[in-house]
C-alpha cells in the first residue's frame, strides 16, 4: 500500500519536478553545432522501419501540441534503414510535405509496416498508399518525380550527414543541440526539455 500511494504522489508531483529540472550539457543535451538557426525548430530524424520512431509519433504530437507556435517541427526522414526502400520512403515522405498530405501518409505507412505487417515493395505500393491518404494516382506520380519533391529528399540526406545522424528518433533543436532522450523520464520532462533548448541563445 505504501508503494501504492508513493507512486501515486510522484506521478502528481511530476510535472513539477520536470518544471524544475536543472538540464546540462553532456547530461541532458549535446551541442553539436557552434551557430543555431535564426528562428527555433526542432527536426526529428526518423525512419518508417525504426520501431522505436513508430512508438516515438504520439510523443511528437503531444510536443507539437505544447510549444509555442512559432517553434517549427521538421521531420526527416533518413536513408539508412530500409534498404532500397529507405531512399524510396524518403522521396516519398518529401512528397506528401510538397502535397500537404504527409500526416496522413506517415500514419498509413506506420501502420503498414509495424502494425499490419506488411512490406512496402516499390512504386505500385507507393502510389496505393497516397491514394489512401486522398491524391490521385497521377498527382502522387507526378510529385514523386518532380523536382521540389527531389530537392526536398536530398536536403534531407544532407541534413542526415551534416549532423551525423547514425540512430532514430534523433531530436536536433536549433540545428545546435542534440536531445539525449534517454536522459528523461517522462512526457512532461522531455517538453521542458525541448522548451529548454528552443530559448537557450547560447
Amino acid at each position: 500500500m505504501k508503494k501504492v500511494l508513493a507512486l501515486f504522489a510522484a506521478l502528481i508531483l511530476l510535472p513539477l519536478a520536470s518544471n524544475a529540472a536543472q538540464f546540462e550539457e553532456g547530461t541532458h543535451y549535446q551541442t553539436v553545432k557552434q551557430t543555431a538557426t535564426e528562428s527555433p525548430e526542432i527536426m526529428e530524424f526518423f525512419s518508417f522501419y525504426c520501431g522505436h520512431c513508430f512508438k516515438f509519433e504520439p510523443l511528437m504530437t503531444t510536443l507539437k501540441a505544447s510549444l509555442p507556435d512559432d517553434v517549427k517541427i521538421k521531420k526527416n526522414h533518413v536513408n539508412f534503414l530500409g534498404k532500397t526502400m529507405g531512399p524510396e520512403l524518403t522521396n516519398a515522405y518529401a512528397a506528401a510535405e510538397i502535397l500537404q498530405v504527409e500526416d496522413k501518409v506517415a500514419n498509413i505507412i506506420f501502420d503498414k509496416i509495424h502494425t499490419q505487417r506488411k512490406a512496402i515493395n516499390g512504386e505500385k505500393d507507393i502510389l496505393e498508399i497516397f491514394v489512401q491518404a486522398g491524391v490521385s494516382e497521377k498527382e502522387a506520380k507526378s510529385a514523386l518525380v518532380s523536382f521540389p519533391v527531389k530537392g526536398l529528399a536530398s536536403q534531407m540526406k544532407r541534413d542526415t550527414e551534416t549532423f551525423q545522424i547514425t540512430g532514430v528518433p534523433t531530436i536536433i533543436v536549433n540545428g545546435k543541440y542534440k536531445v539525449n532522450t534517454g536522459s528523461v523520464s517522462s512526457t512532461d520532462e522531455f517538453i521542458a526539455l525541448v522548451d529548454f533548448l528552443t530559448k537557450k541563445n547560447n
